[in-house]
């Protein structure tokens, strides 16, 4: 049966998902608990999709995410674990997508070890390339062949411009999320005759708490806007690519930084 989702906002005709039983899409957002993945959560659970949210520690935080949701009529799972380990990545996730194959994926696992290269300790470099660039491959060993098999699928990969620019003291980081976009290119050009379309999102310098610490003063003025950006203005874009019916974007690297990187 065809289950036709209307935006709350007011927009119409985002999709036609061919569902049974009248259920709704699924998203599964991981790292969807706080700042951007937060926002996404929200935008996506106002758009009809139920949610699977994953988070690592955060717990108060998950929860406060998953009555947010609740209040808009949505169902919303809460599954913890590291998605660094690749073992309780699959028993998290393998089963359920095995089940119902979500119908979006946003992967915005991200942390921070920011440090100069040379006082850089190994863990540190290992820990941000596990998590960043090692949990994108966890997450799509348990839910990529469902999706294929399903032929249809969304998956955005939150990025960094410091991954296309790179960024002094952010070499671990940059890294990883240089990586993650090279493996997005490279999974667009697998996937696309399965009609999952794949592509990244690449924020700037955004308000959440991983840039609490950043001394913003001397990046503003490299911004054209001059102004940093807010979570809900990276979540509008996740979304358009989660839902927009008429899709030729695939493989892409989107920005959101306000011009402070133009190419």
């Amino acid at each position: 049966m065809s289950l036709d989702l209307r935006i709350i906002s007011g927009q119409h005709n985002i999709l036609d998902y061919n569902q049974v039983d009248n259920e709704s899409p699924i998203a599964l957002i991981v790292g969807g608990t706080r700042g951007i993945g937060r926002a996404v959560a929200m935008r996506l659970a106002k758009a009809g999709f139920d949610l699977w949210l994953t988070y690592r520690s955060n717990e108060a935080a998950a929860e406060q995410v998953q009555a947010e949701v609740r209040e808009w009529g949505r169902t919303c799972d809460l599954l913890r674990f590291d998605v660094a380990d690749h073992a309780a990545t699959q028993s998290a996730l393998a089963d359920r997508a095995n089940a119902t194959p979500p119908h979006a994926v946003v992967f915005n696992a991200g942390i921070v070890r920011d440090k100069l290269m040379f006082w850089m300790e190994p863990e540190e470099w290992s820990q941000v390339i596990d998590t960043n660039l090692g949990g994108f491959y966890n997450v799509m060993r348990a839910v990529l062949v469902p999706m294929l098999a399903a032929r249809r699928g969304r998956i955005v990969a939150i990025a960094s411009v410091s991954g296309e620019l790179g960024q002094a003291g952010q070499s671990n980081y940059a890294a990883s999320k240089a990586g993650l976009i090279g493996a997005v290119k490279s999974l667009a050009r697998e996937v696309g005759p399965k009609q999952v379309f794949v592509n990244a999102v690449s924020p700037g310098l955004i308000e959440t708490e991983m840039t609490e610490g950043v001394h913003k003063e001397s990046l503003l003025p490299l911004i054209p806007l001059r102004r940093a950006g807010r979570a809900e203005e990276v979540a509008a874009l996740v979304h358009f690519l989660c839902t927009e019916p008429d899709m030729y974007i695939h493989g892409q690297v989107l920005s959101v930084n306000g011009g402070l990187s133009m190419r």
